[in-house]
Order: structure tokens, then C-alpha cells, then sequence
């Protein structure tokens, strides 16, 4: 039997425990929503994204209007997502919206080159870290929080969690996971080089987070 063998038999004989789950603060039942908002908020602003506070009405014009002042002229939007479709249908003629519907290899080019910023919503958020939930599907793929050098953000604020462990828990990640999920914790940054913190070096360089308070429990 090669050493290989042998360490492969001591593996499957080795008794199995389970894994504790993990702890969550103690203060978390405690924690209102208002506190989880404003901790959220301070924690994002912290790593220089910008947060700005609306309602399910009132989004879409705060959205057309911050991209405007960004001199943002293309803005890629989810295929049948309800909130791409309600900024579609009042758009200003200045602003073209271009749809996430084709694989990135047929429109490379253009994806890279000529969309100024991607609209994207959130699954939910991270209190203690600042950190907004992304699970990419068919309808909004991993590369439209990658690639457009802005990124908005829809976020319920009824869906921001005290922790990672309370939003696993909440939404049952254990029943089923996509092949991506996405925690984005501010603009893209990187400090490789001589350890100086740079933003927008491989990813956006400006994260607009709008923070919805919904009747539903959802962005509409």
C-alpha cells in the first residue's frame, strides 16, 4: 500500500463531527433595523462607496439623476428584472439602456468598451462588514457588478442582516447555493503595489449603493 494509500485510509476511518455553527453575537436579536441601516451605511461610506436613501416610488428618478451627474450615457440593465423595467419605461432619451440578453462572447467588445455603468439589485446585505449580497443568475451576470466602471445598487433595507452567519441562516443558503455569490464591500481596490491603496483597479471604481425602504420586502 503506497503513502498515499495510507494517509487516504486514515481519512475515511477518522470519526465524523459535525461542524458547530457558527456563532453570531449575542446583541444580534437585540439589533433594530434602524441600527443595522446605520451601521451598514457608516461601514460602506467607510470603504468609500456612496449610499443614498430612497423609497419604491422615488428610486428610479434618484437613480437617473445620479447617473447624469456621473455623465453616465450607457447603462446596462438586467434582462426581465422588474426593476430594469420600471427604469426602462422612463428613462430620459439621453441615457441609452442596454440589456444583459446575449452571452458575453457575442458583445465583448461593447460590454468592455462602451457601457459606462451596470444597475444591479442586491439579495440582501452585511451589517457588521459593510458587505452587499450579490447571487448573479441568467438575468443579472456575475460581469455587470464586474466590469461597467459604476455600479448601482438596488438594496431593500428590510434585508440588511446583523452578520454573515444571520443572512446563511435567514435565507437557507444550506438548501442550495448558485454558482456564484457575490460580497461586495465598497469600489474595487487593491494595495499589490508597494502596499498603497488603490481604487478602481480591476473592477468599478465608484459603488452606488440606494438604500429602498419597500411595503413589500423587496425592491420593486
Amino acid at each position: 500500500m503506497s503513502a498515499r494509500d495510507n494517509i487516504l485510509a486514515r481519512l475515511r476511518k477518522a470519526p465524523v463531527i459535525p461542524a458547530p455553527a457558527p456563532a453570531t453575537r449575542e446583541c444580534e436579536a437585540r439589533e433594530d433595523q434602524a441600527t443595522l441601516i446605520a451601521q451598514f451605511t457608516d461601514a460602506m461610506r467607510a470603504a468609500h462607496a456612496e449610499v443614498f436613501f430612497t423609497d419604491e416610488d422615488a428610486w428610479p428618478k434618484l437613480l437617473l439623476r445620479l447617473a447624469e451627474e456621473k455623465g453616465v450615457n450607457t447603462l446596462l440593465i438586467g434582462e426581465n428584472t422588474n426593476h430594469g423595467q420600471r427604469l426602462s419605461k422612463r428613462h430620459p432619451d439621453s441615457l441609452r439602456l442596454i440589456c444583459y440578453d446575449r452571452p458575453a462572447s457575442a458583445w465583448k467588445s461593447e460590454l468592455f468598451n462602451e457601457v459606462d455603468a451596470g444597475f444591479t439589485a442586491a439579495r440582501s446585505a452585511i451589517a457588521d462588514t459593510g458587505s452587499l449580497v450579490l447571487w448573479p443568475d441568467q438575468h443579472e451576470p456575475r460581469l455587470m457588478s464586474l466590469v461597467p466602471p459604476i455600479h448601482f445598487v438596488l438594496l431593500d433595507a428590510a434585508t440588511i442582516a446583523p452578520s454573515l452567519a444571520s443572512v446563511m441562516a435567514s435565507e437557507a443558503w444550506s438548501a442550495g447555493l448558485p454558482s456564484n455569490v457575490l460580497l461586495i464591500s465598497g469600489p474595487s481596490k487593491t494595495a499589490d503595489i508597494q502596499q498603497t491603496m488603490a481604487y478602481g483597479a480591476h473592477g468599478p471604481r465608484e459603488l452606488i449603493v440606494l438604500v429602498c425602504r419597500t411595503s413589500q420586502g423587496r425592491p420593486a
